[in-house]
């Protein structure tokens, strides 16, 4: 009977789009584990910005979210801390991005693609400007 509903509950995740590795990985920070890692992670991810900006001609500013602004082609993006679901949210080209903590990686990760924070951003500033920008963060 146990097998059971382990395979039952299984099949209820997947049929519900979520996966077993990221309702694992959510429940595992506290609150305060939370804000802690994602703000060193967006400080991480700022103080890389600012190294690239000056080459590549944006601009960056990191308040409570980190904003990344382009003049040409303009765009702006926006990373920012969702505490209520322990997720960093990333808005970038008119899509959407939840990245959650992964603690073997130490980094918050894009579950669907295993991309971490910097690599999606790296990403998504090298198609806003048509040029490869990697991010070290």
């Amino acid at each position: 009977m146990l097998g059971m509903h382990a395979e039952a509950k299984t099949l209820h995740k997947v049929r519900f789009g979520h996966s077993c590795y990221s309702d694992a990985v959510s429940t595992m920070l506290d609150d305060q584990e939370f804000r802690l890692k994602a703000d060193e992670a967006l400080n991480r991810l700022h103080r890389a910005l600012g190294d690239a900006s000056d080459e590549y001609g944006f601009e960056t500013d990191l308040g409570g979210a980190l904003t990344v602004e382009f003049e040409d082609p303009p765009g702006r993006f926006v990373v920012s801390p969702n505490g209520p679901v322990k997720q960093i949210w990333v808005s970038a080209q008119m899509k959407s991005y939840k990245l959650e903590w992964n603690p073997e990686r130490q980094a918050f990760v894009l579950p669907e693609t295993g991309q971490t924070l910097a690599e999606v951003l790296s990403a998504a500033v090298s198609r806003q400007l048509g040029e490869t920008v990697t991010l070290e963060a």
